[in-house]
């Protein structure tokens, strides 16, 4: 079976928004409604427990494959937000500390940087293509996007040599484009299991390098989060990436491992290379058409300008087609993914028209 047959609402819907939640992959669909069955004839006790267990431990091994990291390092979250906010919050910023971003940020970032100004320390945001030469000797710490959430644009390749950590927000970066954490020389990779991997709502991953892990507070540890929690006030917390485990549902967790191995069956490595190819393809053709596209990079991201862009995106999803607007930006926003075609860009093209 081909890729996009395992998504139904491609059947109806040219699917272009990832970039806010992915497509459903029906073999995704049909496990987390077993498992959700199986809650409710057979109750929630012990083999329920084991059974949650065991599918986090799948999906974590699922998302170490994708980031190409140890397992260990690993935690398995409610998203990018939660991720970033555990690791700039347990890192105890505050005065004399200097925090470099983009001008550019998604929310999800934001909010952990204003909550660290708060404690006083500096967040410095330059231009996204910028981030690498802003580091200086007063720098603690670099935060950024890997994938920009507006544009598409790629993180500096440079951030793997600077001398300070770097922590990527990789809401666009896992399944949209490869990830490679030893690569990017980062020190923390917080992404999403909703967007470009298809999987449910609030899931998501969180690695974190061992070393610079040590520097890092578990500031809010749950019941998962402790090696031994028999041992009261004395209970140790796990070392590595699974002290940042948030509690996620057997039936969340089953739908994202599910997802996750419909896009590895399919050569999910291949299918991102095809996915950014379509996109640049599309960016060219609304360039050609008129259409001004805002810069980026070997993305599957592709914003482009156009008139009224919250009412176009109404008009468009009335005629099955799925984008986003962007708030305070001129932009439409096609999220391009491994189980779109041609067929679903010429559709879009078309319901835009030339200017």
């Amino acid at each position: 079976m081909a890729l996009r047959d395992e998504f139904p609402v491609l059947e109806r819907v040219a699917y272009l928004n990832a970039g806010t939640d992915g497509p459903i992959p029906r073999p995704a669909a049909e496990l987390a409604q077993r498992e959700l069955a199986a809650e409710l004839e057979d109750g929630r006790t012990w083999p329920h427990f084991e059974r949650r267990m065991a599918l986090q431990a799948d999906l974590r091994a699922g998302y170490a494959r994708l980031m190409h990291c140890e397992e260990d390092d690993v935690a398995v979250t409610t998203g990018t937000s939660f991720g970033l906010g555990c690791v700039l919050a347990g890192m105890d910023l505050g005065p004399g500390d200097e925090i470099v971003t983009s001008d550019n940020e998604h929310p999800g970032l934001l909010g952990p940087l204003i909550a660290a100004r708060h404690r006083g320390a500096t967040v410095k945001p330059v231009p996204f293509a910028e981030l690498a030469e802003a580091v200086t000797a007063t720098t603690t710490v670099v935060a950024a996007s890997h994938v920009n959430w507006i544009t598409g644009e790629i993180a500096p390749v440079e951030l793997a040599e600077v001398n300070v950590p770097v922590i990527l927000d990789g809401a666009q970066g896992s399944g949209a484009v490869p990830v490679d954490v030893q690569a990017l020389g980062c020190a923390a990779y917080a992404a999403a299991g909703q967007k470009w991997l298809c999987g449910a709502d609030g899931t998501g991953m969180l690695f974190v390098d061992p070393e610079f892990g040590e520097r890092v507070r578990t500031i809010a540890p749950t019941y998962g989060s402790f090696e031994d929690a028999s041992r009261g006030l004395e209970s140790v917390l796990r070392v590595g990436g699974r002290r940042f485990d948030a509690a996620l549902s057997r039936e969340a967790i089953a739908f994202s491992w599910a997802a996750l191995e419909v896009l590895v069956a399919a050569d999910l490595e291949a299918s991102m290379e095809r996915a950014a190819d379509l996109a640049d393809t599309f960016a060219s053709a609304l360039e050609g058409a008129g259409h001004p596209v805002a810069p980026r990079g070997r993305s599957t991201l592709v914003a482009f300008e156009y008139p009224e862009p919250a009412e176009a995106r109404q008009r468009l999803a009335q005629a099955g087609i799925a984008v986003r607007d962007l708030p305070g930006f001129p932009y439409l926003r096609a999220s391009v993914g491994a189980w779109n075609d041609e067929s679903d860009l010429e559709r879009l093209l078309s319901a835009l028209g030339a200017r």
